[in-house]
């Protein structure tokens, strides 16, 4: 059974965001796709410093909910990320969460179905949708796309239910998750993964 985790990083565990992860959970659950939801914008948690102990220890130094969804992150076939827009933005926690989630595990993302949704009363949206997306391009995971970028409108979670063509684009992009995951699953079995260099690593110490 196929697997999806989503991560909501609004500190609201009905709010806006909500709506838009349920509305894709119902498809996923339609789908026969087994999810799990979990909320860390409520959560206290800082970010990176950069000490490079994940390195030795095989997850972060700071023993937190980053390293209690590590393994679930592992075992899924896909991650959804949600976050409300604040300050044109994503949500400084999940910022936080997803920094140290992705520098501190070593185990591969290569062609797990990533996917970022947004929510906004209004402006901001484009903007923190393109911040979150550098967490999945940069670690080999094909991104979903939908219908319309991957965002839902509204001040509560009531406004959400009406923005009828958001909550479209939600179940639309929870269908092409899942046939994304099938797809690679199914191309992995028939010719295998894509070669992953690791070589090169661009760096000027000598400072020309």
């Amino acid at each position: 059974m196929k697997k999806v985790l989503l991560i909501n990083g609004s500190p609201h565990k009905d709010g806006c965001t909500a709506e838009a992860l349920n509305e894709m959970m119902r498809v996923f659950e339609a789908s026969g796709v087994s999810c799990e939801l979990i909320q860390v914008g409520h959560r206290a948690v800082r970010g990176c410093i950069s000490c490079n102990r994940c390195s030795e220890l095989g997850k972060c130094v700071f023993d937190d909910e980053v390293n209690a969804v590590a393994p679930k992150f592992e075992e899924a076939d896909a991650l959804v990320v949600g976050s409300p827009v604040y300050y044109a933005s994503p949500n400084g926690t999940l910022l936080s969460f997803l920094d140290r989630l992705f520098y501190s595990t070593g185990f591969s993302k290569h062609m797990k179905v990533g996917a970022s949704v947004v929510s906004a009363r209004r402006g901001g949206n484009t903007a923190s949708f393109d911040v979150l997306n550098k967490y999945f391009s940069i670690s080999g995971m094909p991104i979903a796309t939908s219908t319309y970028w991957n965002q839902v409108h509204g001040f509560t979670a009531e406004d959400v239910k009406k923005d009828l063509e958001g909550l479209q684009t939600m179940r639309n992009l929870a269908r092409n998750i899942v046939f994304m995951m099938n797809a690679i699953s199914d191309a992995k079995e028939k010719y295998g993964l894509p070669e992953v260099e690791r070589g090169s690593f661009t760096s000027f110490p000598d400072g020309k």
